[in-house]
């Protein structure tokens, strides 16, 4: 575990991890919750049950080209007619997901707050609503609205996102001074998050510059 004072090369290392995660931090995150809406995607499946299916297939592939383009107005402009055709459909959230993306890497974080807000709203499906407080929260902490993101990232989570929900809980931890709240938090991420994932050693390089190592970490489920 880390002690309360640090000496130089311990602070220069933490000075250092706190650049790394304000530079890199939400997008490394971004990816792997992209990764973990696997655990979402099967009810997909529920959309095709739905008379408006095959017109709301139809829009998406528009959102996707849209996305892939890095067209936030484009992807704007067809989000709307995708509420107007088939809003509460599945793929819709999908699709607000995307603008989120996009939006984020634009820079314009009141559109990517209201599209993920919409998704959270909506609330039909569990594991699509979790990946938006996540990326809410990773909204909230590009502002610095540090309680805001603590306070969405609240409550019960499923076991497959508590280590993302543990290890932003960190982030947060780290960025406003609490060592020791960051080291609680990533070793509980540590121990969250599958052994094969390679976001697990990213755990390990935060703990390292905290003074705490993975392995010291109470193994989790």
């Amino acid at each position: 575990m880390a002690t309360q004072h640090l000496d130089l090369e311990e602070q220069e290392q933490l000075d250092q991890i706190k650049a790394f995660w304000r530079k890199w931090g939400n997008a490394i995150t971004w990816l792997l919750i992209v990764v973990l809406g696997s655990y979402a995607a099967h009810n997909g499946w529920q959309l095709w049950q739905n008379s408006r299916a095959q017109k709301a297939a139809a829009i998406y592939d528009q959102v996707t080209e849209a996305a892939g383009a890095g067209d936030l107005t484009r992807l704007q402009r067809v989000l709307t007619d995708f509420r107007n055709e088939a809003d509460g459909t599945l793929l819709l959230q999908h699709g607000e997901l995307a603008l989120a993306k996009v939006a984020v890497d634009k820079g314009d974080l009141t559109v990517a707050s209201a599209a993920l807000n919409r998704v959270i709203a909506d609330g039909a499906d569990e594991g699509l609503t979790a990946i938006a407080k996540l990326r809410l929260a990773g909204v909230f902490m590009q502002e610095a609205a540090w309680d805001k993101a603590k306070g969405l990232l609240g409550g019960t989570w499923a076991p497959e996102f508590e280590g993302l929900v543990a290890d932003r809980l960190g982030d947060i931890a780290l960025a406003t001074d609490d060592t020791a709240g960051a080291i609680a938090a990533y070793q509980k991420a540590w121990s969250a998050l599958g052994r094969d994932l390679p976001y697990r050693r990213l755990i390990e390089v935060k703990l390292n510059a905290l003074g705490s190592t993975g392995e010291t970490a109470p193994e989790g489920k």
